[in-house]
């Protein structure tokens, strides 16, 4: 039996495409690059915001209409937060499995005329560092827990994905070995809120234990840590990441706001000036740390003073990335009762000023690296052009930053780790020579 897998959303939803990926191939199923081929069709689902749910809608009525005769699932995330209702509404589906326990998708396939599969439980055993990989060369992404405790007003994870539930630190570590073996270059940290880590078990994050331990391990990689709420930092990890190179001093801070009263009705606990303090803390015991940001506009009752204050916190903040997003309005999540309501075309037009700004701060942040050489990851060669390369630095993390322009005199394989010296800022990339 072959398979097609189509996968929409984040880094974390793409962990769970090749999960299923793995166990389907485990159990005889082969995966095919074209739908047409594929005897069962998987559409692993998003169902964060309302265009990424209406992405992974059209993709079903898409699949259906062009192959009627074909077995079509919806997986992941869009499929547990409506099962019921995309079971009344939704017939061109014949199976809705959720994303709480992918290890059930042997079942699913197998049950696909139950019409939903909805597993109640959190379950990250079938993790394996084995599996197949959908990301670029060289990278790789580690789910070191599920769900979240956090409980922002405007997100929809707990609803979807559960409360937090962290995996073994040992089966985070065999997963790690496993992928150095496979010849893994840089290990992506993954998960709702990493710095959240253990706390369902302890009062302590366990991201500090975590990093410890990847420590003791003698190859050459690179760990980048992705998603820390920053009320929960543990400056602990500090610390570590400047004692050991291998831990790129890369920060995913999503600060959401500047306005400690929006802050309030986020559900955040920090202020602008705490957050503003963090970012000193973090520069101050790693002076070339890079940090990127989230930013939400036109939240429920966002004034413009409001706003004001979140242009404040973009100056004053100087970060390396940020990325902006206009409110979506979800059901069952406290703000979406909240009044009053800004206008969707006010909450977009705050989103580019927010977006255009960044831009020159960005680039004027990048120019700290230019006439200094670095470690870069190559990805890929730049077709038809002899001796030109795209990768990234530490500054780079995948898909979502700038990249580095690579210059060769020499074939570079995808995946591989080469010195290099900065030369020169192509907008927010980075021009790289590699040393001879």
């Amino acid at each position: 039996m072959r398979y097609y897998l189509d996968p929409f959303g984040c880094v974390k939803n793409q962990v769970d495409a090749e999960t299923m990926m793995d166990l389907l191939n485990n159990a005889q199923w082969s995966g095919v690059e074209d739908p047409g081929e594929a005897d069962l069709i998987i559409i692993n689902s998003c169902g964060f915001i309302e265009r990424a749910k209406q992405e992974s809608i059209n993709a079903v009525l898409g699949y259906r209409k062009t192959y009627p005769d074909k077995k079509i699932i919806l997986a992941g995330c869009l499929a547990q937060r409506y099962a019921q209702e995309l079971a009344e509404s939704l017939p061109e589906a014949d199976l809705l499995f959720g994303n709480r326990d992918v290890s059930k998708i042997i079942e699913a396939v197998s049950a696909v005329s139950d019409r939903l599969l909805i597993p109640a439980g959190s379950e990250n055993s079938a993790v394996s560092g084995k599996r197949p990989l959908l990301s670029l060369p060289g990278s790789a992404y580690i789910k070191i827990s599920e769900g979240c405790n956090n409980h922002c007003t405007f997100c929809a994870i707990p609803r979807i994905r559960g409360p937090l539930v962290s995996r073994q630190l040992s089966d985070i570590l065999t997963e790690c070995r496993e992928l150095l073996e496979r010849g893994i270059q840089e290990l992506c940290l993954i998960g709702q809120d990493l710095g959240s880590y253990l706390t369902d078990h302890s009062a302590e994050s366990g991201l500090p234990e975590l990093l410890e331990a990847l420590s003791k391990r003698e190859e050459q990689f690179w760990v980048r840590l992705l998603y820390i709420h920053p009320d929960n930092f543990p400056l602990k990890i500090l610390d570590i990441i400047r004692r050991d190179p291998r831990f790129l001093p890369y920060f995913d801070l999503p600060f959401q706001h500047g306005s400690q009263r929006v802050l309030r009705a986020m559900n955040r606990q920090g202020t602008a000036a705490s957050y503003l303090g963090l970012l000193d803390r973090i520069r101050e015991v790693l002076p070339d740390a890079v940090l990127r940001s989230t930013f939400l506009t036109g939240f429920p009752g966002e004034t413009a003073e409001d706003f004001e204050q979140l242009l404040d916190f973009q100056d004053k903040a100087h970060l390396d990335w940020a990325g902006c997003f206009a409110y979506s309005r979800e059901e069952d999540t406290p703000a979406y009762a909240m009044k009053p309501r800004i206008p969707k075309t006010l909450g977009l037009k705050r989103k580019q000023y927010i977006e255009e700004r960044q831009r020159t701060i960005t680039e004027k942040q990048m120019e700290r690296f230019i006439g200094r050489d670095f470690d870069v990851l190559v990805e890929e060669r730049v077709v038809n052009e002899e001796g030109l390369y795209l990768g990234r630095l530490f500054c780079h993390a995948p898909e979502v930053d700038g990249s580095a322009v690579i210059r060769s005199d020499r074939p570079l394989r995808a995946g591989a780790i080469v010195r290099g010296s900065v030369f020169a800022l192509a907008g927010f990339d980075l021009e790289v020579r590699v040393n001879s």
